[in-house]
């Protein structure tokens, strides 16, 4: 199992080429904390459909340090611009199949309304700014490089 852990205090987020399973990363981000009262979970998938006609798979690439550091920046960010008590964010790599999770962002609030608006930006810059480069691959041999 290859995992790029970004260790910096209490950081989690990685970028790996395995799938994750939410629970157990929500159970290990949780643990026993009684400060928490909102817990925002957004499992990202790869849709059937592309650019050009139905895909087969998703292929998404990464420059290691880049995105490691970009993630870790993310991270770092949010933990700055909202009350939250942790988070977690997971982007995968490689060849996905349509239906497989491709991206986790987890937040750990006191309340609702920073749980929420932490995760919402964290997708967005997560879909924006951090390096990945993503083909499609379509039924019947074709595919496309997308624009990061």
């Amino acid at each position: 199992m290859m995992n790029f852990f970004l260790r910096e205090a209490d950081m989690v987020s990685r970028v790996q080429r395995e799938d994750f399973d939410t629970e157990e990363e929500l159970r290990i981000l949780r643990g026993v904390r009684k400060d928490v009262g909102a817990v925002c979970c957004f499992v990202g998938l790869v849709r059937g459909e592309g650019e050009e006609g139905e895909l087969e798979a998703l292929e998404l690439e990464h420059h290691e340090e880049l995105s490691e550091k970009a993630l870790a920046g993310l991270e770092m960010d949010l933990r700055a611009r909202y009350d939250i008590e942790d988070c977690a964010l997971i982007h995968r790599y490689g060849n996905l199949e349509v239906g497989s999770q491709i991206v986790m962002v987890l937040t750990l609030s006191r309340h609702r309304k920073d749980a929420f608006a932490s995760a919402s930006y964290a997708m967005d810059v997560m879909k924006t700014d951090i390096p990945f480069w993503k083909c499609e691959h379509y039924k019947g041999g074709g595919k496309r490089w997308l624009s990061p």
